[in-house]
C-alpha cells in the first residue's frame, strides 16, 4: 500500500540558519514577509534520506570520506530508469554544487577572453560564472511568444559565428519553466557542431517535470558535440544545503582538466553526510518524488486559476518544469524597483525580481511554489489585495 506524504504540513524553518527564512531582513529589509524566493522547498526531505543521515550520525567518527561505489550505482540506476540515460561510471565527476562546477568547467574548457553564450533571462550565476572567470558574455535572449518562451536559433547561430567557444544551457529552464523539446535541443546541437562549441548543460531540475512533458538529457542525443552536464539530487529531494552534485563528462581530456581545477582549488565534496543523503535519495526517493510532482502540479494549476478568476493584470507563464513560476507583471507598468516594493511593502512577500535574471527579466517576478498549498494560495491573495490598494 502506498503511503501518502503530507506536503500540507507547515514546518517552521526560522532559526535554522535557513537562507530563505533567516536572511529575510538582509535581503528584503524586513522580517515580516513570507519568503517565496530562493529555490529550495519548504517540504520535509524524504524519510529515507533522513533515516540514512540518522544512521550515519550514530557512528561517532566523521573523518575523511570516499565516494562508495554504491553511491555511483544508485545514481546510474536513477538516470537509466527515469531518463533512459546510461551514464558511464568513468564519466562522473563529483562536485561541491552546480555553481562551483560551472565555474570549474568554464575555467577548464576555455581561455580568458573567450566568448560564452548565455540565454537570458536565466539563473543569475550563469552570468557571474562567465564574468568572474574573465570570459566575455554573449547574450542570446529567449523570445516570449504568446504564453511560452522559445530559443532564438537564428540569433544563437550569429553568436556562435561571432567566435563563441562555450554555450551555457539551462535545461529545464530557470526561471521561465521551459522543458526543451527534442527538436529544439537538436537544433542547438547542430549549431554547436557547425561552430565547434562545447555545451555546459545545467540539468539540475531534470526530475521536476509536469505531466505532458519529458526532460531529455541533451547528452543522449549526440556523440558529435562535446557536452558537460551538471546534475544533482539537491533540487529534486530538497537537500541543497548538503552541497553535492555531479558533472557528467564523457571526454577524458575535459574530465581531467576539470578535475585539475578542483585540485588547484583544494576543494573536496567528500562530506560523509552529503554522500549518504545523495545515495539514499537516488536509491529510495522515487515514491516521494512521484507524490511531490502530483502535489506541485495541483498547486501550479490552482495558482493559475486564481489569477485568471481574479482578472489580475499579472499573467503566469505556464511552467512545464521546476517548482518556479514566472509572473509577467509588465501590464502594471511599474519600474523594477516599484514592482519589488509592491511585493515587499504591500503584499509582504519576498520573491525574486525578474531583473536579477538579466535585462530580459525586467517586469517579471519569480515565485517559488514549493511550499504548503495553503501558504501559496494565501500569497496569491496578498498579491491581489496589494494590487487592489495600488
Amino acid at each position: 500500500m502506498t503511503t501518502a506524504i503530507d506536503f500540507d504540513q507547515i514546518i517552521d524553518r526560522s532559526n535554522t540558519a535557513s537562507v530563505k527564512y533567516d536572511a529575510r531582513k538582509a535581503v528584503f529589509g524586513r522580517e515580516d514577509i513570507t519568503p517565496l524566493w530562493v529555490a529550495d522547498m519548504d517540504f520535509a526531505t524524504p524519510e529515507a534520506v533522513t533515516q540514512a543521515l540518522v544512521e550515519r550520525a550514530k557512528h561517532p567518527v566523521f573523518g575523511y570520506t570516499l565516494y562508495p561505489e554504491s553511491m555511483y550505482h544508485a545514481m546510474q540506476a536513477w538516470f537509466e530508469r527515469r531518463h533512459n540515460w546510461s551514464i558511464d561510471r568513468k564519466s562522473i565527476v563529483m562536485c561541491p554544487g552546480v555553481v562551483p562546477s560551472m565555474h570549474a568547467a568554464i575555467l577548464a574548457l576555455s581561455k580568458p577572453g573567450d566568448k560564452v553564450i548565455v540565454q537570458s533571462p536565466v539563473y543569475p550565476p550563469f552570468f557571474s560564472a562567465v564574468t568572474q572567470t574573465g570570459r566575455a558574455l554573449l547574450i542570446n535572449p529567449l523570445v516570449l511568444e504568446g504564453d511560452h518562451y522559445k530559443m532564438d536559433l537564428a540569433h544563437l547561430e550569429q553568436c556562435a559565428a561571432d567566435g563563441a567557444t562555450l554555450l551555457l544551457l539551462c535545461s529545464p529552464h530557470n526561471p521561465v519553466g521551459r522543458v526543451w523539446h527534442k527538436d529544439e535541443l537538436e537544433a542547438v546541437l547542430a549549431i554547436a557542431k557547425r561552430y565547434d562549441i562545447t555545451l555546459i548543460s545545467d540539468e539540475i531540475h531534470a526530475d521536476l517535470i509536469f505531466p505532458g512533458y519529458r526532460h531529455i538529457p541533451i547528452s543522449t542525443l549526440t556523440n558529435d558535440v562535446e557536452i558537460v552536464t551538471a546534475v544533482s539530487a539537491s533540487k529534486t529531494f530538497n537537500i541543497a544545503g548538503l552541497g553535492l552534485s555531479s558533472l557528467i563528462v564523457d571526454n577524458k581530456r575535459h574530465r581531467d582538466a576539470i578535475n585539475a581545477v578542483f585540485e588547484q582549488w583544494h576543494v573536496s565534496a567528500c562530506n560523509p553526510f552529503s554522500i549518504v543523503a545523495f545515495e539514499a535519495a537516488y536509491r529510495d526517493g522515487e515514491h516521494w518524488l512521484n507524490q511531490l510532482m502530483v502535489y506541485l502540479d495541483d498547486t501550479r494549476r490552482q495558482v493559475s486559476l486564481f489569477f485568471e478568476q481574479a482578472l489580475s493584470p499579472i499573467k503566469l507563464i505556464p511552467s512545464q518544469g521546476t517548482y518556479l513560476v514566472w509572473l509577467d507583471c509588465r501590464a502594471l507598468k511599474l519600474t523594477d524597483d516599484e514592482l519589488k516594493r509592491v511585493f515587499i511593502e504591500k503584499a509582504k512577500l519576498g520573491l525574486n525580481p525578474g531583473i536579477s535574471f538579466g535585462g530580459e527579466g525586467s517586469g517579471f517576478m519569480r515565485l517559488n511554489i514549493a511550499a504548503p498549498r495553503s501558504l501559496i494560495l494565501q500569497a496569491c491573495q496578498q498579491i491581489q489585495h496589494a494590487l487592489n490598494k495600488k
